[in-house]
């Protein structure tokens, strides 16, 4: 149980930018996101500092504010594109260092990237992560698998190379805090 919100705060956030900003492949986006998230935990923090996973409760909740504006801005931009609103909007895609990487992990469904930003931006380990997206930890090793098997093809690696230490490196880590 998480009693002290500042403290637990300091640290969640920590986490939580980093991999929501790699989930949805926008900075500003994910700390708008996990703003609203922290906020809605405060107003409710009687109830949040007592789950299990109150770090899980903000993902899960920034996650669902990130999917909603998503659909409103797609929304927006096909309202826009009627002949009466005038011009099309462009959206701009990923930018900055990691350009490549944004984009690979834009290729992964939506689970692959959950798993792969919780499990290597966030370092949860894979039993947490389970319980974060409700499925099994069984189930998110074999979903790291796949995703890394996607990315290496996206980003060019031998699958082989990326494969090797990890499988042995998450086993290690499973049910325990990297």
């Amino acid at each position: 149980m998480v009693d002290d919100f500042d403290a637990w705060y300091v640290d969640a956030r920590a986490s939580l930018d980093p991999a929501l900003t790699a989930w949805c492949g926008d900075a500003g986006v994910a700390s708008d996101a996990l703003d609203e998230a922290f906020v809605r935990a405060v107003e409710r923090w009687d109830r949040v500092r007592t789950l299990a996973s109150p770090s899980g409760w903000v993902w899960q909740t920034a996650v669902n504010v990130v999917r909603r504006r998503a659909r409103r801005r797609r929304l927006e931009e096909r309202l826009l594109r009627r002949p009466s609103a005038g011009q099309q909007v462009d959206v701009a895609g990923p930018c900055g260092d990691d350009v490549d990487l944004r984009r690979a992990l834009l290729t992964l469904t939506e689970r692959q990237r959950t798993a792969v930003v919780l499990f290597y931006v966030a370092d949860l380990p894979t039993q947490e992560i389970g319980d974060v997206m409700g499925i099994a930890a069984g189930t998110v090793s074999a979903t790291l698998h796949q995703a890394r098997h996607r990315l290496a093809e996206q980003l060019g690696v031998p699958s082989d190379d990326l494969d090797g230490d990890l499988d042995g490196d998450e086993v290690q880590h499973q049910g325990e805090k990297r």
